[in-house]
């Protein structure tokens, strides 16, 4: 089959999904959108059973929530509490929410913990779309849905604390990678519509979430409908969205100007990340959606997805959007051997019902494999996938230093708790990188650096060399005695670097509990 074949069948298979799919939901997929999102509610309530604290960082999101509330919902400048004063250029839909969710009377922590879970399984639902429109196939949906809930590598960054940003980021983003598919096999004008609002929002959320949506919008102009007419209507789009968060961008330029965007654009991998990931040593993370792209190109001739997957894989350094489209991959391929097996003379998938039934077996089969998997990771004393931040030795050092510590005070607090640290305790943290993007991707680096090297250092002197090379001068330093995380990765101390302190000259003791000791600077520190 030639290329040209190969778009033209994209194009039948388009149209017929279009046809047969002419709202969005009915009755017919009412069992087969209640599997696909049995997945998500599965793997949701395993992470909330076991976690008790949200994974990983939200406490400078909840820091920007509680300005933007205490700024009567204004957009603020800038906010306090992190290494350098942060610049306010973060998309702002999700703190918002937050910010009302804290005006209602949450909490942060709870806040984080349970808001991430809705988005993660509303964006089941366009998932699930996508891979029945795409494949004319509600099973293949089905599948799509269930196999990015159950990714890992996709689920650690929504359902996490982090989720109440990036959750609600990926659920706009599929929808508009849903309304831009049909932008481009003949969806008219409730697809444009669709598309620019859900590009908007996805804009007005999170900025790498918006480039994985632009990217998609491509490859599906170059896959599924090269002309100029389709390059018209994806600009539409983009022009539309453009049009709706043209308000915030304008404000975020003439509060920081321009350059508040290109620092930003030089961390966390930057574009073509992932490229560099893997020519700077190729893993199985990276390879396995290379692998889904071939699967899907050779037993369905799917070049469309595939492109999508090679793009995911090598535009972006976090592979939960490679892994995404992966789903779709997958789904792909396995209609393509269902469709090879229905050929067969007296096979018992020539029937559409015994295909469908299978289909179903095997999405029960994941969920409850899946599940499981999920559960025995996060109840891991070494848990990699949802990694908890907070504990409860932590969240008491934050009390203490928000009841016993002037306003000004500025602690060093090693290990990861230190996102959370400002939020809890009204105090700022001297040493970090959490914000330090928007002001430049050199003092983004020496920042994140600087916290590595003190948080898993061994020694008083060794803390003090590392949070040297970025000038900083603490109040306090906090430091874990037991298991801890430094970027997410477990580190265990056992006591030795508080026995350090103890006894390094200019620090005294002035708080500890059963997890946490607290050190004050004395005038003896600074000679």
């Amino acid at each position: 089959m030639t290329a040209a074949d190969t778009i033209d069948r994209d194009r039948s298979l388009a149209l017929a999904a279009r046809l047969r799919h002419a709202t969005p939901l009915d009755g017919r997929d009412a069992r087969w959108l209640g599997l696909a999102l049995l997945p998500g509610v599965v793997v949701v309530a395993v992470y909330l059973t076991t976690n008790p604290y949200p994974a990983y960082g939200g406490g400078l999101y909840a820091r920007i929530a509680a300005a933007i509330a205490a700024n009567g919902y204004a957009p603020p400048a800038t906010v306090d509490g992190y290494a350098v004063t942060v610049p306010f250029a973060y998309p702002p839909l999700g703190f918002y929410v937050f910010a009302l969710a804290l005006d209602l009377g949450f909490d942060p922590v709870t806040v984080t913990r349970f808001l991430p879970s809705l988005a993660v399984v509303a964006a089941l639902v366009p998932a699930y779309l996508l891979g029945r429109d795409h494949t004319d196939s509600r099973p293949a949906g089905t599948a799509t849905a269930a196999l990015i809930a159950l990714n890992p590598q996709v689920l650690e960054w929504h359902v996490s604390a982090g989720g109440v940003v990036r959750g609600f980021a990926f659920l706009y983003a599929l929808t508009a990678v849903y309304a831009g598919y049909h932008v481009f096999t003949g969806g008219g004008r409730r697809a444009l519509l669709g598309g620019a609002v859900a590009v908007a929002l996805t804009g007005l959320t999170h900025p790498t979430y918006t480039l994985f949506v632009v990217a998609s919008y491509l490859v599906f102009w170059g896959g599924l409908d090269r002309t100029l007419g389709g390059l018209a209507r994806g600009t539409a789009v983009g022009v539309g969205a453009l049009a709706l968060a043209s308000p915030w961008l304008g404000w975020v330029v003439a509060t920081h100007g321009p350059g508040v965007f290109t620092a930003a654009a030089g961390t966390h991998g930057g574009l073509g990340g992932g490229l560099d990931a893997l020519l700077a040593g190729p893993s199985w993370v990276r390879l396995v959606p290379l692998a889904l792209a071939g699967g899907a190109l050779a037993l369905r001739r799917d070049a469309t997805v595939a492109a999508w997957v090679v793009v995911a894989t090598l535009l972006f350094f976090q592979v939960r959007f490679a892994y995404a489209v992966g789903a779709l991959a997958v789904a792909v391929a396995g209609v393509g051997v269902a469709e090879r097996l229905a050929r067969r003379e007296g096979s018992a998938f020539a029937s559409p019902d015994r295909r469908a039934a299978a289909a179903a077996a095997l999405v029960a089969l994941a969920t409850v494999a899946g599940g499981a998997s999920f559960a025995a990771a996060t109840t891991s004393t070494t848990d990699a996938t949802t990694p908890s931040f907070l504990d409860d030795e932590s969240v008491a050092a934050a009390e203490w230093a928000a009841a016993e510590t002037h306003a000004g005070a500025r602690f060093l607090v090693l290990g990861d708790a230190a996102e959370w640290f400002p939020a809890l305790s009204d105090r700022s943290i001297a040493v970090g990188p959490w914000g330090v993007e928007w002001v430049s991707a050199t003092a983004y680096d020496r920042q994140l650096a600087a916290f590595r090297a003190a948080s898993t250092c061994d020694s008083a002197a060794c803390v003090a060399s590392a949070v040297a090379t970025v000038d900083a001068d603490p109040d306090y330093v906090v430091v874990p005695k037991g298991r801890y995380t430094v970027r997410g990765v477990g580190v265990v101390q056992f006591g030795t670097l508080d026995r350090s302190f103890a006894v390094a000259d200019g620090w005294t003791r002035v708080h500890g509990n059963d997890g946490v000791a607290i050190y004050r600077a004395t005038p003896d520190a600074d000679e």
